[in-house]
């Protein structure tokens, strides 16, 4: 028997288990709690403590327009949850994260809108690339009323975030959720179109900025690269988020070059949903640092 003839091992309800938030959120009280520990208060997470949801959720945002997908991706233990005072004291730090996620999920589950377009200018502006640092560009753009046009060549905007970071982390739903309340500043997102001349934007745009993201992913330079069933990290978990879970097929041993969080946390997850090779359960990782780096 091939390794896909085998029959699937897990249910579609395992495999949404599988691929459940690494951080669930937190609950009213419990945010509540959170905030009223912090020493050293900055404004978002006052106003959480105050009850402000729309508030604190407008703090982050006006500093960042992805506050939303940052709250799910960022590396909040060697940034500021790495910094938080209670670390001195031997307590747990702060969950800064979950708390700004707190926030901003409620306006994208409300809907609420906190920004609004500026007076026409008369303006235009091309941005090339939908990621966070075009559609970024595009908020500030169109909160100043400048008119303003995205051109991504992909089918969905988002750029990484859609397609690039863990499904554990930030599910596509919630990066497209991000995106369109960007979009109904009045922005307008063509997709599927490839940007050839920047000097034939600037003929019809008085303006153009760039943001083609962090393309492909470095190669190794080393033989076999092209051989089936050797895949880079960000094309595997594209291919995870953009098709059912039980699409994505594994073998039953694989080799994990690099053993950072990129890497091997993915690779993991997408083992054990495998419906291709029920036995998949050997990974070895080859990395250039020591063992207990990530």
């Amino acid at each position: 028997m091939s390794v896909h003839d085998h029959p699937p091992v897990l249910t579609d309800e395992q495999l949404a288990a599988n691929f459940a938030d690494i951080a669930p959120p937190l609950t009213n009280d419990y945010a509540l709690l959170e905030a009223n520990k912090c020493l050293d208060v900055p404004a978002f997470i006052k106003k959480i403590a105050s009850g402000n949801l729309r508030g604190s959720a407008r703090v982050i945002l006006e500093a960042n327009p992805f506050g939303h997908s940052c709250a799910r991706a960022c590396p909040v233990e060697v940034l500021c949850e790495g910094a938080c005072v209670l670390n001195d004291r031997d307590e747990q730090p702060i969950k800064i994260a979950l708390l700004q996620r707190h926030a901003t999920d409620y306006v994208l589950e409300h809907k609420l809108k906190l920004f609004e377009p500026g007076a026409p200018t008369g303006r235009t502006v091309a941005i090339v690339g939908a990621g966070p640092a075009g559609l970024s560009c595009a908020r500030e753009l169109r909160r100043f009323g400048h008119a303003v046009t995205v051109f991504e060549s992909k089918s969905q905007a988002g750029g990484l975030n859609t397609y690039g970071i863990a499904e554990y982390k930030l599910k596509a739903d919630v990066a497209l959720a991000e995106v369109e309340d960007i979009l109904d500043l009045g922005v307008e997102l063509r997709t599927g179109v490839t940007v050839e001349s920047i000097e034939e934007l600037l003929t019809e745009y008085d303006a153009v900025f760039v943001g083609v993201g962090l393309g492909s992913t470095k190669r190794l330079g080393i033989p076999g690269e092209d051989l089936p069933g050797v895949i880079d990290a960000l094309t595997f978990i594209e291919h995870l988020k953009t098709h059912p879970y039980r699409d994505t097929k594994v073998g039953q041993r694989v080799v994990v070059i690099g053993a950072g969080t990129g890497a091997a946390r993915p690779t993991c997850r997408a083992i054990t949903t495998s419906t291709s090779s029920p036995n998949a359960t050997a990974v070895d990782f080859a990395s250039r640092r020591p063992r207990s780096a990530s």
